[in-house]
């Protein structure tokens, strides 16, 4: 029997699958790269951060840990779920729709580690950006981590078998029709899964266009968690700051 879920973010992020493969994802790095950013964007100590798209939590907890009051949102019902076994005080978890305002102004809005560029409609990225801005307070800042785009392909690995958990996860990787696209096929208790990962290939122009329509103003790029130059050509990542 085969389980075919590709209408993908929905879905895939909700499975136990989506964590365990990838589970090895260098989280002291995340953590170096929070520490910099708040500290880049001078955040008062106390001050509020969303964490939209923020999955199960991890870089919302740690946030709240260097004392900011700190809101996770994601689509994922299940990882929302696991998430607030963490709340507190001042760390709240909610499901929520990122192209929708959420309805609080911060002083920051953090959309980390490639959590946008999803939408079949190109519509709803604007709206996202719109939301995001909607949600800032008048010193706020807006952050998307994506990333680079022209790096990725450039440097795209066609085939590969990742075992995990004892699990082989079966990886292809391609480029069509302006997506970088990931098909990922494995067996679990004689159940066979695919699924699909598509994610828009943007490039910094792209944003820029993007938030030229949203009346959004881009004040800073970085290309790496140590928030140096970005580079389109050797940048692993396109770190945006934005108002």
């Amino acid at each position: 029997m085969t389980k075919d879920t590709t209408a993908w973010f929905a879905s895939w992020f909700d499975t136990p699958f989506y964590h365990i493969l990838y589970k090895d994802r260098d989280y002291d790095e995340a953590q170096l790269f929070m520490d910099n950013l708040t500290q880049y964007l001078n955040i008062p100590e106390g001050g509020t951060i969303l964490d939209l798209a923020c999955g199960k939590g991890r870089h919302s907890v740690y946030l709240n840990s260097l004392g900011y009051d700190v809101t996770g949102a994601d689509l994922s019902e299940n990882s929302i779920a696991h998430a607030k076994q963490f709340e507190n005080d001042s760390l709240h978890f909610k499901v929520h729709d990122m192209c929708q305002p959420f309805g609080k102004r911060f002083d920051a809005v953090f959309n980390l580690f490639t959590s946008f560029g999803y939408f079949e409609q190109e519509a709803d990225n604007l709206k996202t950006i719109q939301a995001i801005q909607a949600d800032l307070n008048e010193t706020g800042f807006g952050v998307i981590d994506f990333m680079n785009s022209d790096y990725v392909i450039d440097n795209l690995v066609p085939e590969e078998t990742k075992t995990v958990d004892g699990i082989d996860f079966n990886l292809k990787r391609y480029v069509k029709d302006g997506y970088i696209i990931k098909e990922i096929a494995f067996t679990h208790e004689d159940e066979d899964y695919n699924y699909q990962e598509r994610v828009r290939a943007f490039t910094l122009a792209d944003f820029e266009a993007l938030f030229e329509k949203a009346g959004v103003y881009l004040l800073d790029v970085f290309g790496d968690y140590k928030l140096r130059k970005f580079d389109n050509k050797t940048s692993e990542r396109l770190i945006m700051i934005f108002k």
